[in-house]
């Protein structure tokens, strides 16, 4: 219910009773940098190699946010803030950068910016073992890389690198595929050829056929390649993520051209430490075995005896011998929590299982 003075009060007294708000927050950010300056100090005094990014406290910022969250903005838009605000005041501490696989505009830069906001450098890689290289010789803070889409599968290219390389995973991001129509031009009739990835063109075929029937469709080997082309070419468009608008200067004609929602893009944050507990955590393992009958469920069972939940199962097969392969689990708990140490060990103790903690890492805020 409104007060008496709420119900009075002008249009000119309601701004300048939120320019008075704002003035307010502007101080406590401020404050809060303050603190966070003095935190930068404390933690290089009192450790030779400290860890900036804690992807744990992070977590538990935004989890406790929500939790006393009771509108009337919608807490993602509260996340979003907030995410803003952390990125920035990690860099008055120190000024980390994350590598990618590029262009810019991607759907992994749109996921690298999510887990980190806007304030990290972001540097484009042109691969996925480009990705990896650059963390692990220590040129880029962390990497982000794709690995699973709800559409079309796991990513090979992102399980053969975490098989053989010292890296962690620190984190996960989930994004949401949302296509867009982008062109030079200003109107769908005007558009005469869409440019886009064969199964970007696939997953929209329906929304093409309906809104632009007769258009020719143009296969391009990236998404990037697609939007470039679209702004060379007169009178045609291409299929990409929203951010690329501003990035290559399009113009947004449609917005959800996907036939089907709910899809979903699953990228890894890979890093050289591992993040510590917060209670609300995932591990990821790799294992391999000698073939023998029984093994795989003898592995699974260890885990359903402890009540330990198995979130995914991937395997690719081995570099090795033909015909064998390499299990990916991803289970619920830190490697730290009694139950997932206790399955570990049990797994490290079995003859003729080869086991590889990838890492284990905060569940992803929305």
């Amino acid at each position: 219910m409104k007060s008496a003075l709420e119900s009075t009060m002008t249009l000119e007294a309601l701004r300048q009773t939120i320019d008075g708000i704002d003035d307010r927050i502007h101080d406590l950010l401020m404050e809060r940098a303050q603190w966070v300056l003095k935190v930068g100090e404390l933690k290089g005094k009192s450790s030779q190699n400290p860890m900036f990014y804690r992807p744990e406290r992070e977590a538990n910022i935004h989890r406790r946010l929500e939790a006393r969250h009771q509108g009337p903005l919608p807490v993602g838009a509260v996340h979003r803030v907030f995410r803003e605000i952390i990125s920035a005041s990690l860099n008055l501490e120190k000024h980390l950068s994350v590598v990618y696989l590029g262009p810019e505009a991607t759907f992994t830069h749109q996921a690298a910016i999510k887990q980190f906001g806007s304030s990290f450098r972001m540097v484009p890689a042109a691969s996925i073992p480009d990705v990896f290289h650059e963390v692990e010789v220590g040129r880029a803070d962390f990497g982000v890389t794709p690995v699973e889409s709800s559409a079309e599968g796991v990513v090979n290219h992102t399980l053969k690198r975490l098989a053989d390389s010292p890296l962690r995973i620190c984190g996960e991001i989930f994004l949401p595929v949302v296509h867009t129509l982008l062109s030079q031009e200003t109107t769908l009739d005007q558009v005469q050829w869409v440019f886009g990835h064969p199964q970007v063109l696939d997953q929209c075929r329906t929304w093409l056929a309906t809104h632009l029937p007769g258009v020719t469709l143009k296969e391009e080997e990236s998404t990037a390649r697609s939007v470039l082309r679209a702004r060379e070419t007169a009178h045609s468009a291409a299929i990409a993520g929203v951010y690329a608008a501003d990035a290559y200067g399009l113009n947004l004609l449609a917005e959800h051209v996907q036939d089907q929602a709910g899809n979903e893009n699953r990228f890894l944050v890979i890093g050289r430490h591992d993040p510590a507990r917060s209670g609300h955590d995932k591990t990821s393992i790799m294992f391999s075995f000698s073939d023998q009958p029984g093994f795989l469920h003898q592995v699974l069972g260890i885990f359903a005896n402890r009540g330990i939940n198995l979130s995914a199962i991937q395997s690719i097969p081995s570099q090795g011998k033909a015909w064998e392969y390499i299990f990916f689990l991803d289970f619920d708990g830190h490697r730290q929590d009694p139950e997932p140490a206790s399955a570990l060990a049990e797994m490290g103790a079995m003859t003729g299982v080869d086991v590889k903690v990838l890492g284990s890492f905060p569940r992803p805020v929305q």
